[in-house]
């Protein structure tokens, strides 16, 4: 059996992106481990529960069946136009540049004997800055510890065809349609095809212990919600493949490990 560290920008990125994979991995035997790089948290001093997020991360991690949680220690850098300070104690991920977390994160592949790393596609899958901060730090890591390198990714054309559902549902915003063709990768450069058919309510229960994201207000947490609540059954025909790019190779696989 293999270890898996799969690094993730912040709490609640492990579910959406390769919950069902995790899942598979640690059902199949796998030691699986996710790092996070931020706390996921914007808000300074007056934060009154600064670790909230991590403590989730936990609950959803015991649901995924992955064996250990780590962080690396940055901050949140958010995905607004301007870049906050830094919270006391803490660098937001974007100013920490690339090559201190990727060597924090190549320590841990190499103290763990890792056999596969995961991180992000090119774009940081919808553009958010941590997430194309961690697609370059997973990259360098790699090279640093010489682990095998596969990145989570979504068909850009399936993202195009749900944004365009919920915008017209009033889930989501024009914009975010518009953005949405940058997104992701093309299909026809994706790799990997995991089906977690079997996988899809533990990703759900994992997905639900981010309460603070789930609860929170805004379409995204209220399309979290409904996502969260409805059967797995039904919403198992829209999530039942998870993708993921590995750079370097062309050949197609079903599997990661």
């Amino acid at each position: 059996m293999g270890t898996v560290v799969a690094l993730n920008a912040h709490p609640d990125d492990e579910s959406i992106f390769m919950g069902g994979t995790l899942a598979k991995l640690a059902a199949g035997g796998h030691r699986v481990v996710l790092v996070v790089a931020t706390d996921g948290m914007m808000r300074g001093d007056d934060e009154p529960d600064p670790r909230r997020r991590l403590r989730e991360l936990d609950g959803a991690a015991t649901e995924l069946g992955v064996t250990e949680v780590r962080w690396l220690g940055y901050a949140d850098s958010g995905h607004g136009r301007d870049l906050h300070p830094d919270p006391p104690g803490r660098v937001r991920l974007v100013r920490a540049g690339v090559d201190e977390p990727a060597e924090r994160l190549a320590a841990i592949a190499r103290e763990l004997g890792a056999d596969l790393l995961i991180g992000y596609d090119e774009q940081g899958g919808y553009g958010h800055r941590d997430h194309v901060a961690v697609h370059r730090i997973a990259r360098r890591a790699a090279e640093l510890s010489g682990v095998r390198l596969v990145e989570a990714t979504v068909p850009r054309e399936a993202a195009v065809r749900l944004l365009t559902v919920t915008t017209q549902l009033r889930l989501t915003r024009d914009h975010d349609l518009d953005a949405a063709r940058t997104w992701f990768t093309p299909a026809a450069d994706i790799t990997h095809r995991i089906d977690v058919r079997p996988f899809v309510a533990a990703k759900q229960r994992a997905l639900g212990a981010h309460r603070s994201e789930i609860n929170g207000p805004g379409r995204v947490a209220r399309l979290m919600r409904i996502l969260r609540r409805l059967p797995a059954w039904l919403i198992a025909p829209v999530v039942r493949t998870e993708h993921f790019i590995e750079p370097g190779t062309t050949e197609r696989s079903d599997r990661l490990l």
